[in-house]
């Protein structure tokens, strides 16, 4: 039981968005009570109190899309060209995850975690592919993300590029993990059905997929449209565009999570709008595989739920943010846009795809929400209130500004040192690791 007070409160709540000096109150796994800190010290004196020193207390941030396995690959000298998205597949990729075990997964999901975590970061939605260590893998990451005590949700990338005995194994990986996750019944542990992308997915295993998903009560976890590749191949094998290919084996749905959504056109958006599905927005990773600008603004006056993802880029969402906000002013031209959407996106719509993952309310701050909450080493220069609030954190705040992290009422970083866990010897015995796994590669 907690205490988090002394400091500028951002609750993400429209109710009561700002609070000058104020005190949460943690009871559990909730949030009690936001009064005063002198009301709530008389209140409740047998709590423990979390000085927030003046600094910006505000609930922990959502990732709706990210790829813990790609952890492995930063620094890696690529293997070939990558002068378009398909090499960058081919060649980094595709490569990185063939050569995963089971340690290379444990490591990469620990640094992924540890990381997201350092950068205020409570919640994270993975899609993971190791297609030579399938079994089990979603299991390894799971433990690890109990193991942190952060709040995850995992499914497996099933793919036809490595044959049909592969896809059948990552079928049956999504299957057993979301019926495993189905029975835990818990809030801090989730599984969807993950897929690849339309054109590494043949008509029979999204066949099979469909059949195995009819009693499962989960959402697919897929990247559609990122591509022109997924365009072209849905059109020249199929005669269809993607999400209309898609659609025919009920991938859309309110649980349903499309990553992307590039190469769309009005009339897919359509179907997509009329589903209920959410959209992730991964700006930086789109700019840096060059697939293009997402039709995020358009989708969002359609009032299609996009929310925002790193897609392994980075595991700062508020870098995410940044970017956001600037790629559609520079692909409109029109400097008006951006800055009412992309906030929506990372505080309003990733609140509520969590919702529809997780069943609880997280990333607000408010009595019986979720206690995910980060101080962010920040103090204003100018005034903040409730009405300049996103002005502040867009170009005040960034991840690495965190420095206190409580996940579902359990204190998990205080001062950017972790409570249970000696981040020093993870990163030791990471390096190890991840050295052997680039040498497997010819690095």
């Amino acid at each position: 039981m907690y205490i988090l007070g002394n400091g500028r409160i951002i609750t993400q709540d429209s109710a009561n968005p700002y609070i000058e000096n104020g005190a949460i109150a943690i009871k559990n796994d909730k949030i009690l009570e936001i009064s005063s800190l002198g009301e709530l010290e008389k209140k409740y004196p047998d709590f423990e109190f979390i000085d927030a020193q003046n600094k910006v207390i505000m609930p922990g941030l959502i990732n709706t899309h990210m790829h813990i396995y790609s952890s492995f690959a930063r620094g890696m000298k690529v293997l070939g060209s990558t002068r378009n998205f398909d090499e960058i597949l081919k060649n980094l990729w595709w490569k990185v995850d063939k050569n995963l075990n089971a340690n290379d997964i444990k490591y990469s999901a620990l640094a992924t975690y540890i990381e997201s975590i350092k950068n205020g970061v409570t919640t994270v939605i993975d899609h993971h592919a190791s297609p030579l260590e399938i079994k089990g893998s979603l299991k390894i990451i799971a433990d690890v993300a109990n193991k942190l005590g952060i709040r995850t949700s995992l499914c497996y990338e099933v793919s036809d590029r490595d044959g049909i005995e592969i896809a059948e194994i990552g079928i049956k990986e999504n299957v057993d993990f979301i019926k495993y996750t189905n029975s835990l019944n818990s809030d801090m542990l989730k599984g969807m059905f993950g897929l690849h992308a339309s054109f590494t997915l043949s008509d029979e295993t999204l066949e099979k997929c469909q059949n195995l998903m009819k009693d499962l009560n989960v959402g697919y976890h897929i990247h559609v449209a990122e591509g022109s590749t997924d365009l072209t191949n849905s059109l020249e094998k199929y005669g269809k565009r993607v999400v209309e290919r898609l659609n025919k084996y009920g991938i859309f749905g309110e649980k349903t999570i499309a990553v992307h959504c590039i190469h769309v056109n009005d009339s897919e958006l359509d179907i997509i709008e009329k589903s209920g599905c959410c959209v992730i927005h991964n700006p930086e990773s789109n700019m840096g595989n060059a697939v293009g600008c997402s039709p995020a603004i358009k989708m969002l006056e359609k009032n299609i739920l996009v929310g925002l993802g790193t897609d392994g880029y980075t595991a700062d969402m508020l870098e995410s943010l940044k970017v956001a906000n600037i790629i559609h002013k520079h692909s409109l031209c029109d400097p008006t846009v951006g800055w009412i959407e992309s906030p929506k996106m990372l505080f309003e719509n990733n609140r509520e795809i969590a919702k529809r993952q997780f069943g609880c309310e997280t990333g607000i701050l408010k009595t019986g929400a979720k206690a995910d909450i980060v101080i962010m080493d920040y103090t204003p220069h100018t005034e903040m209130n409730s009405d300049n609030l996103y002005s502040h954190i867009l170009f005040g705040i960034s991840g690495k500004s965190a420095i206190t992290s409580i996940i579902n009422g359990k204190l998990i970083m205080r001062d950017r040192e972790f409570v249970n866990l000696n981040e020093k010897e993870v990163f030791e015995e990471s390096r190890k690791i991840s050295k052997k796994m680039w040498k497997r590669l010819g690095i």
